[in-house]
This record gives C-alpha cells, structure tokens and sequence, in this order.
C-alpha cells in the first residue's frame, strides 16, 4: 500500500496544525495530540500499514511545509514529530489491544475445544478461524518437561518454530494448557505428531511426551486429549521412561483396570502373602518387576537391581514359597505378571486396597 491509497481521514486537521505551529511555534496541545493517537486507533483498526501511514504524514508534510510565519523550520519539525509519535502511539495501541483481544478468544476457544463445553457447531464454526477442521480426524500430543511453559515462552516458540519450517500451515495448532505443550493435528498426517515429538523431547531437555489415537469428528480432539493424558499418568503408575509414548501401544492397562475390584481382588490375593516377608512386600514386588520387564532374565534383573544371581533366585524362590507361584513356571507367570501389573497401577501396597 502507498500513501495515495491512504485514506485522507487519518490525516485529518494535519495540515492545520502545520499552519497554526508555522505561524505561532506553539508546541501541540493536549486535544491535537489526542487526536492524533485516535486516528492511529482507527487506521490501525481499519487495517492500514504504518509504512504507508508515516509516508501519508511525511507527503503532507512537504506538500503543506509552511513559507511564512513566525514558527522556525526547527520548531515544525518538532511538531512533525509530536503529531507523528501520538498517531504512532495510538495505532500501537491498538494493535496491543487486538493482539491481547485475539490471545483471548485463542485461549478461550482453546479452553472449550479441550474440556468439550461448547455447542458442537458453534465450536466448529469457530475452529476454521484457527486452522482445524473439526469435522475430520485429529491427534493430540502432550508434553511435559521439568518446568511449566505458557504461551509465548522460548520452548514452546521453539518448538512451533520447527513445525512451521519442516510442515508449513498443515491446520496443526501449537499451545499451551496446565503447563504442557499441546499439538493438534489432522488424524492423517502421520508424520506431524512424531516430529512434534522428537523437537518437544529436545527442546523440554528429555521431557515425556504421549500421542493419543486419531478421533474422529468434534470430540475427537478431546477424547484424543484425555487419551495423552492418561498416558502420561499411567507411565508414571508403572514407571515407564520411554521419551515418546503411544496411547494405541498401551490400551491393554486400561482394559485391565476397567473392572478395578476384581483388578484389586487378584492383587490380594495372588501378592498379599508378600507382606508376611521381611522388609514387606516392595523389595520382592520390586524384584518380579524387574524379572518381568527384562523377559525373565535372571542375570539382567539382578543388574538392575544391583544384586547378585544368587541373591535374585533367593527372592524368586522366597516369592514361591509365600505366594504358591512359581515365577520360573509359564503356568504360573502370566498370572503373576497381572498381578504385578495391577500393584503398579493401583499403587499397591503403598494404598490399601
């Protein structure tokens, strides 16, 4: 846009000033300034270029630099620059207000695309304005790092600054919610999340991240929400350290945790004569834990638990002679397993059951 296509509005009583300051050397008043900042309002509002607005200011001013009067060329200058600075002020200000305005109905919108407080409709009315279309497929990924982040913090910046170079705008939404960092993305585009992964990873210094299943239609952008965020939570009940994690990879804890009484009933029964053991149940919990996460590999639990072989058998045979159950026995394994299972995700023997 170039000063001639300006609307002549916002230099309104700009050349009077001028005229008034030539003859007079006066500096502006408190009014002219005043209007000044609300004509930046409205050309700002309106949609102008500053660029375009200073060169407005800058013709006029040669067009109508005064030949006569009292006021030296020093001080119309000075007025150029009071008229200038309060329009610069105002249009500022506006684009401040607009701004604060626009992170508002962000956050807002937001706020009802994640917790599913708003009409259907209206929710996918509104979602075209941020780049989603509600009524496809969509995946959410959360992240979490040692520290809370909020919008405009260098971490997530970092991270939307990555997308945009490796995707462009591919309808994916960056934010902020509770202190994580979500990605929103089409349910198709497989590649979109896992990369939003590896930067997050990088950027949150070795933060864990959960990737819910694509959901179709309105809701699915929250039931794939509370799908990362279950993951999140689950990896912290069995102490799952992977950096990414897959709702789809661990649908089988929910299943096992549906019916939580009969989850609990196995536990007591099957691990409750642990208890009886010296030191409690943790040690030995701890010990099948490790024999299990390693495929039951006698020498591999032991360095992990930072024991010798022949102090992990003791366990193993101690676990036997309380429970009944032979951890070295398949008829016995699986269901030691579940039960083993079911103690990290029910938080036993730390909570009674």
């Amino acid at each position: 846009m170039t000063h001639r296509d300006t609307p002549e509005r916002y230099l309104d009583g700009y050349d009077r000033i001028l005229k008034e300051v030539s003859d007079t050397g006066r500096r502006l008043t408190r009014e002219e300034l005043e209007s000044r900042r609300v004509l930046g309002e409205h050309a700002a509002d309106d949609g102008h270029g500053l660029r375009a607005l200073v060169s407005a200011h800058l013709s006029a001013t040669r067009a109508g630099w005064p030949s006569t009067g009292s006021g030296t060329a020093d001080s119309v200058l000075a007025a150029v620059q009071q008229a200038m600075d309060a329009f610069a002020e105002g249009y500022e200000r506006a684009q401040t207000l607009a701004v604060r305005q626009e992170e508002a109905a962000r956050r807002e919108f937001i706020d009802d695309l994640l917790y599913g407080r708003s009409d259907l409709g209206r929710l996918a009315e509104r979602a075209e304005r941020f780049g989603l279309r509600l009524g496809h497929a969509h995946a959410v990924a959360v992240a979490r790092g040692p520290a809370a982040y909020t919008e405009g913090d260098a971490v997530p910046r970092q991270v939307e600054q990555a997308l945009l170079a490796r995707f462009g705008n591919r309808s994916v939404l960056l934010t902020t919610k509770d202190g994580r960092l979500l990605c929103i993305a089409p349910g198709h585009e497989d590649e979109i999340l896992p990369y939003f992964a590896k930067q997050a990873h990088a950027a949150t210094d070795g933060g864990t991240v959960a990737i819910g299943r694509p959901q179709p239609g309105p809701g699915g952008v929250v039931q794939s929400y509370e799908e990362a965020l279950n993951t999140l939570e689950l990896a912290d009940r069995l102490g799952l350290d992977d950096p990414v994690l897959r709702a789809v990879d661990l649908l089988v804890y929910p299943v096992l945790t549906r019916d939580r009484q009969a989850m609990a009933d196995l536990v007591l029964d099957t691990l409750g004569p642990l208890t009886a053991a010296r030191g409690g149940a943790e040690p030995l919990l701890a010990t099948l834990t490790a024999y299990f996460d390693v495929g039951c590999v006698a020498a591999e639990a032991a360095r992990r638990l930072s024991l010798s072989v022949r102090a992990l058998t003791y366990r193993l045979e101690r676990i036997h002679k309380l429970t009944g159950a032979n951890p070295a026995d398949p008829g016995h394994r699986y269901m030691l397993q579940t039960a083993v299972i079911g103690a990290r995700l029910l938080d036993w023997p730390a909570k009674a059951l």
